[in-house]
């Protein structure tokens, strides 16, 4: 059975709240608009996740739980960490590492620019997956049966890049 590894930037955030950390940012109404179209786009791919991840940043988890509704995914489920919140490619990478076989279709929800470099080191060298803008999914699968354990840079292809405009057109 073939793993697939999707990668999800949050929803676009609101800057208009002086004062409130980083951190605890919500989503705006785009964000809101967007989680929901690109969930239910990954939905009609037959994309089943077996696991949910994301940072413990409040526009993360907003994202996530409204991925994990569209999925029928237990909200229950998701796991949470802070140390993915703006976390490095090599934070991830460890998180992926780590993942138990039984794990087949992972998404994680976090933030640039780690994600994007985490694309690119996957992909390796020579591959862009372009900028991963907010509420952008990329789709990635190993070239070759390994495990998690074993992944890499350059161990992983891309499958699809998906924004909210790319659903508009």
């Amino acid at each position: 059975m073939n793993k697939e590894l999707i990668i999800v930037r949050h929803a676009k955030s609101d800057w208009g709240q002086s004062g409130l950390d980083d951190h605890d940012r919500t989503l705006n109404s785009r964000g809101l608009r967007d989680a929901p179209r690109m969930a239910k786009a990954l939905v009609e791919r037959g994309i089943a996740p077996t696991a949910i991840l994301a940072s413990t940043a409040v526009r993360a988890q907003t994202t996530a739980r409204i991925f994990a509704r569209q999925f029928g995914f237990p909200e229950g489920d998701l796991v949470s960490d802070h140390c993915w919140y703006h976390a490095s490619p090599s934070t991830w990478l460890k998180t992926i590492q780590a993942l138990p076989e039984t794990q087949r279709t992972v998404l994680i929800f976090g933030h640039n620019p780690g994600l994007e470099e985490l694309a690119a080191e996957l992909l390796g060298s020579g591959t862009a997956v372009g900028p991963l803008v907010t509420c952008g999914v990329v789709r990635l699968k190993p070239r070759e049966e390994i495990p998690w354990s074993a992944m890499c840079p350059g161990s992983m292809e891309l499958i699809e890049h998906l924004t909210p405009k790319s659903l508009e057109s």
